[in-house]
């Protein structure tokens, strides 16, 4: 009966969905995958036919071939799934699970015979990332990008020799931040409005002061009165390769976290600096996610990152979090590279496009 109708409305969907089961029911292996496939052919996000020919792949012992048709069923799954198909959906779900875990153990033990223990990091991280336990990421800048740079979240350490110094002198720079806070209306909330752009809820942190700043350099000047009280801050600066675009950048700043707050998920404007921070006060409970990759701060330990990548921050002590936070020129853009950046925002700011990274 079945087959009369779906030779009578070849392309009706619960007819060749039926007469796949009962193709099933009947043990007829060939006349169930033909009618799946005339389902699929018809309506290739049909979640039920997915998972049913997982299940044939199953049965026969090809994993790959299962897995491959239970992470489709997943990908198309509506929100709003009926209890009998959210049970399949759960069911695909953990045979995928346990198809990935065996493929990673032996893709894993199969590197480890080639020597992977001695693989540079980022191999790892593409690893991790074809086996799922890494989601990719990738600069997503809110005012412009530069076309080719690398997707790197954190940089390695060594690329940045001036760092030395810099990390040297962190106890005279905690000096300096002790002095200015100890009177806290020197701090002011990190994300203000500008009268002459249109507001928005910043993800809920525009006037926020859970995340708060004090300015020694900001949009690419002095502030004067600040800077003043932290001259051994802006001396051991004096070997970074600051980002300066002026009217812009760089900005040179102490970054307070208060205890309990979060900074949510974002990106930064532009891809052509990185952020560099120095740990100055630090409780247990803090840390930074750039893309996949989450850090805690040490104390006196500097890193630069890309902040075009999604990234968040955490103060989940009941102490305070303070950094030192400033920005550089990203190491492959050529001097001329630069220049020409420099250019581009003049020319912006010629036309009536301000201070703000905005156009």
């Amino acid at each position: 009966m079945l087959e009369r109708a779906v030779q009578a409305a070849p392309n009706d969907m619960n007819g060749l969905y039926g007469l796949a089961l009962a193709c099933l029911a009947l043990g007829d292996q060939p006349a169930k995958l033909a009618a799946l496939d005339r389902l699929l052919d018809v309506d290739p996000r049909n979640m039920r036919a997915l998972i049913m020919k997982g299940d044939h792949y199953a049965d026969v012992g090809d994993d790959r071939a299962a897995s491959a048709f239970y992470g489709e069923a997943l990908a198309v799954a509506p929100p709003d799934l009926p209890p009998d198909l959210m049970r399949e959906a759960q069911r695909a779900h953990a045979r995928q699970q346990t198809y990935a875990a065996a493929f990673e153990a032996r893709l894993r033990e199969a590197l480890a015979r080639s020597g992977m223990e001695g693989a540079s990091g980022r191999f790892a991280r593409s690893i991790d990332i074809l086996t799922g336990r890494r989601q990719p990421y990738v600069q997503e800048p809110r005012t412009f990008l530069f076309a080719e740079l690398p997707q790197v979240q954190f940089y390695e350490r060594d690329q940045f020799p001036w760092m030395d110094r810099l990390e040297a002198a962190t106890d005279a720079i905690r000096e300096e931040l002790a002095a200015v806070m100890a009177d806290p209306a020197s701090f002011a909330p990190y994300v203000e409005g500008e009268k002459d752009r249109p507001g928005g809820d910043y993800h809920g942190m525009l006037g926020n002061a859970d995340w708060s700043s004090f300015y020694l350099w900001k949009d690419g000047a002095p502030v004067e009165a600040n800077a003043a009280r932290c001259p051994r801050t802006l001396e051991a600066l004096e070997d970074a390769p600051l980002s300066r675009t002026p009217g812009r950048t760089p900005s040179i700043l102490f970054s307070m976290l208060k205890p309990g707050a979060r900074i949510p998920p974002h990106t930064g404007m532009v891809n052509t600096r990185l952020i560099c921070h120095l740990p100055l006060i630090v409780p247990p409970g803090c840390g930074l996610r750039v893309g996949n990759d989450t850090r805690e701060w040490v104390e006196g330990k500097a890193w630069a990152f890309d902040d075009t990548i999604e990234h968040e921050a955490w103060n989940t002590s009941d102490q305070t979090r303070v950094i030192l936070l400033f920005d550089i020129w990203r190491p492959e853009l050529t001097e001329d590279e630069r220049r020409l950046v420099n250019a581009m925002f003049a020319a912006i700011d010629d036309e009536g496009g301000g201070r703000s990274w905005g156009t």
